[in-house]
C-alpha cells in the first residue's frame, strides 16, 4: 500500500489547513477543504505535481468549503471531470448559504456546492490509491466526517479536534455533547498512534489528545 504525503496549505482569512495528500509515486491524490484562495491552491497542486482525483469536504463551513465549487471547475477538463465528495447530507444548508456567508466574511468568490457524492458513517473514500474509512462526527456540524487509515496512522478530522481544543460548538447547530461522544466514542478508540490533519493549526495524534486535551480529560 502506498505511504501518502501531505502538503499542508493555509487559506481564508481563517488560516484553514488546506491540504493535498497524494501518493508521491503515481502523484494520484485529492485536495481537502478548499475554503478559498484557489489561485493559490492551484500553484500548490502544480508544485507538488499532484494529479487531483478527488475534493474532499470534511464539513460544510465557508473556510472549508468556500473554494470547492471552483477549484472542481479549474481542475475538470471535458476528459476528466473532478467530483467533491463528502461531507454528511447534514450540512446541507451550509453549503447551500455559501455565499451568503462568504458575504457576511468578505469571501465574495463562495459558490453553492453541490457534493457528487454525500458521506455516511461506514462509507469509504479512496485517496492515493489508499482507502480511508468515513466516521460521521457531528458537534462542530451536524455533517462533520471524519476520514481514517488506522494502517497508515492518519487521519484527516477537519475541525472535530485539535491540538489541545476541539471545534466550537456555540452555533445555533452545535451540540458539544454530541461532539465529545463523535470523539470519545469513535476516533480515540482507534489507535493512539495515530496522526491527525486537524482544520487549523498544528497536526496531533489521539494519543496526544486523549492524555493532554482539557476537553477531554476533564
Amino acid at each position: 500500500m502506498p505511504t501518502l504525503k501531505a502538503a499542508i496549505l493555509p487559506v481564508t482569512p481563517f488560516q484553514q489547513n488546506c491540504s493535498i495528500v497524494l501518493d508521491p509515486a503515481s502523484k494520484s491524490g485529492v485536495v481537502v477543504d478548499p475554503g478559498g484562495d484557489v489561485a493559490r491552491i492551484l500553484s500548490a497542486i502544480e508544485e507538488v505535481g499532484a494529479r487531483i482525483e478527488t475534493i474532499l469536504l470534511t464539513h460544510g463551513h465557508i473556510d472549508h468549503a468556500g473554494g470547492a465549487a471552483e477549484l472542481a471547475e479549474r481542475l475538470s477538463t471535458a476528459e476528466r471531470r473532478v467530483p467533491v465528495v463528502g461531507p454528511h447530507k447534514a450540512d446541507k444548508f451550509l453549503l447551500d448559504s455559501l455565499p451568503q456567508s462568504g458575504r457576511e466574511y468578505g469571501m465574495a468568490d463562495a459558490r453553492i456546492v453541490t457534493p457528487d457524492r454525500w458521506l455516511e458513517e461506514g462509507d469509504t473514500v479512496e485517496i492515493g490509491g489508499v482507502p480511508f474509512d468515513v466516521y460521521h462526527c457531528p458537534g462542530h456540524s451536524p455533517g462533520s466526517v471524519v476520514m481514517v487509515n488506522v494502517g497508515q496512522g492518519f487521519a484527516l478530522v477537519g475541525d472535530v479536534l485539535f491540538r489541545g481544543s476541539i471545534g466550537r460548538t456555540d452555533f445555533a447547530y452545535g451540540d458539544h455533547e454530541a461532539l465529545i461522544r463523535s470523539i470519545t466514542g469513535k476516533l480515540l478508540p482507534l489507535g493512539d498512534r495515530i496522526a491527525f490533519i486537524c482544520g487549523h493549526g498544528p497536526m496531533s495524534t489521539f494519543g496526544q489528545e486523549r492524555q493532554t486535551n482539557p476537553f477531554l480529560t476533564a
